[in-house]
C-alpha cells in the first residue's frame, strides 16, 4: 500500500487534450465537408452525455482530488508528513501537557478507528497522537485528521499483521520506548495504548498524584477491590507480569530512567527463533530493577482489567459492574478472532459509529 504513496505515477487528466479531441471532430478522407465541420451531430451527443454524467454523479460521489491539484501539489503535500517531526507533531496536539499515543501499521486501522471512538466518547480525542509505522497509515490519518499522525524513520516493514512472537512484531513493539523517552524528553506527560482497547470511561481521573510510572497488571487472577498500588511480586520467571499495553508518564527523571532501562533490556535480549522476544518482558524487566528509585503506581484492576479477566470471568465482571474504565482485547491472538470477540461482547463500534471517530469510516 506504501508503494502507491511513494511511487505515484503521473495523472492523465481527462479535460485536456494535447492533440485534436476525438469528441469533438473526427477526420474523414472521403468527404471534406464532414472534416470541416467542427461540431457534427454525434460529437455534441457524446458532450452532452459526459456533462451529464459529470453534473449527475459527480456531485454525490466527490469530485476526485486529482482533477483539481497537479502532481506538484500532491507531492508538497506527502512531502509535508515525511518531513514531520515528533517534536512537532508533539506540540500541535498536546492538551495540558498530555499527549495520548498509539503506534499502528495499515492492517490495524480498523483497531484505530474502533479506539479512536471511544476515546471521542470521552472528549480526550484531540490529543491523540498515531505513531503510523508505515507510510500508508502516515499519508491516510493525516488525509483525514491532519496532523495527528507521525512517521519516526526508518519505517519499519509493516504492511502486514505481524504475529504476536513473531519477528515482525518484536521489530514493531521494540521501538515503542524509544518514542515514549522522547516524548517524555520534549516535557509532556505521556499515556501510551495498544490499539485493541476500548474506553469506556474518563481514565484520567485515576491518574492522580505525581508518581512518575502508572500501569496494570496482566495477570488474569482476581485482586480485592482494595489491592495494594505496589509494583507486584516477580513471578516464576522473576519479574513482574505488568501489561505494556497502557502505561501512563510523567515527563520525570525517574519514568525516563525506566524507559532507558527498557530499551537496554530489549537490547540485551533480541528476538530468536529459539526465544521469541516481545517487548513486554523487557518492560517487567525495567520495572524491577528501578523499583527502588522509581514511583510506580499499579492502577486498580477493577478499573483496568486484563483480557484474561474480562472476557472470561463473567461472575467477576457482574461484581464490578459500572467500574470498568478500559479493556484491553488480549489473551487471544489474530485479527479477525479480536474483532469477533469485540462484536460478542458490543464494544466493536466503527460498524454503526464510525462517523464518532476523528477518522470517519474508513
Amino acid at each position: 500500500m506504501s508503494a502507491f504513496f511513494l511511487h505515484q505515477r503521473p495523472i492523465h487528466n481527462p479535460f485536456s487534450f494535447s492533440g485534436p479531441n476525438p469528441l469533438l471532430s473526427r477526420r474523414s478522407s472521403s468527404s471534406s465537408s464532414s472534416s470541416s465541420r467542427p461540431f457534427n451531430p454525434t460529437a455534441l451527443l457524446l458532450l452532452l452525455s459526459l456533462l451529464i454524467i459529470l453534473g449527475v454523479f459527480l456531485p454525490w460521489s466527490g469530485m476526485p482530488d486529482f482533477l483539481f491539484s497537479s502532481n506538484s501539489n500532491t507531492s508538497s503535500h506527502y512531502s509535508k508528513w515525511r518531513d514531520y517531526t515528533l517534536a512537532q507533531a508533539a506540540s500541535f496536539v498536546a492538551k495540558n501537557g498530555t499527549v495520548i499515543v498509539c503506534a499502528v501499521s495499515y492492517p490495524y486501522l480498523p483497531f484505530l478507528n474502533n479506539w479512536l471512538i471511544s476515546i471521542a466518547r470521552q472528549k480526550h480525542q484531540d490529543k491523540v497522537l498515531v505513531i503510523a509505522e508505515d507510510y500508508a497509515t502516515l499519508f491516510k490519518v493525516n488525509q483525514r485528521w491532519p496532523g495527528h499522525a507521525v512517521l519516526v524513520p526508518p519505517a519499519p516493514d509493516s504492511q502486514t499483521a505481524h504475529k504476536f512472537g513473531s519477528q515482525g512484531f518484536f521489530n514493531f513493539t521494540s521501538r515503542w520506548p524509544r518514542h515514549l523517552l522522547h516524548i517524555l524528553e520534549l516535557g509532556y506527560n505521556v499515556m501510551y495504548n495498544d490499539v485493541d482497547m476500548v474506553w469506556l470511561a474518563d481514565p484520567f481521573p485515576y491518574l492522580q498524584g505525581s508518581h512518575d510510572v502508572y500501569f496494570t497488571d496482566d495477570m488474569a487472577a482476581v485482586k480485592p477491590l482494595n489491592h495494594s498500588h505496589d509494583l507486584p511480586p516477580p513471578g516464576k520467571k522473576g519479574r513482574p507480569y505488568i501489561c505494556s499495553c497502557m502505561i501512563f508518564l510523567r515527563p520525570t527523571s525517574g519514568a525516563k530512567l525506566v524507559m532507558k532501562k527498557w530499551i537496554e533490556e530489549l537490547q540485551s535480549q533480541p528476538w530468536s527463533k529459539a526465544k521469541k522476544a516481545n517487548d513486554q518482558p523487557g518492560f517487567n524487566w525495567a520495572l524491577n530493577k528501578t523499583a527502588g528509585e522509581v514511583d510506580l503506581y499499579l492502577l486498580p484492576q477493577a478499573a483496568f482489567p486484563t483480557g484474561g479477566l474480562y472476557f472470561k470471568n463473567k461472575t467477576w465482571v457482574q461484581e464490578t459492574k459500572g467500574m470498568h474504565v478500559i479493556i484491553h482485547n488480549n489473551y487471544i491472538t489474530g485479527f479477525e478472532k479480536k474483532i469477533k470477540r469485540f462484536h460478542d461482547f458490543g464494544l466493536w463500534l466503527v460498524d454503526d459509529h464510525a462517523l464518532e471517530s476523528p477518522l470517519g469510516r474508513l
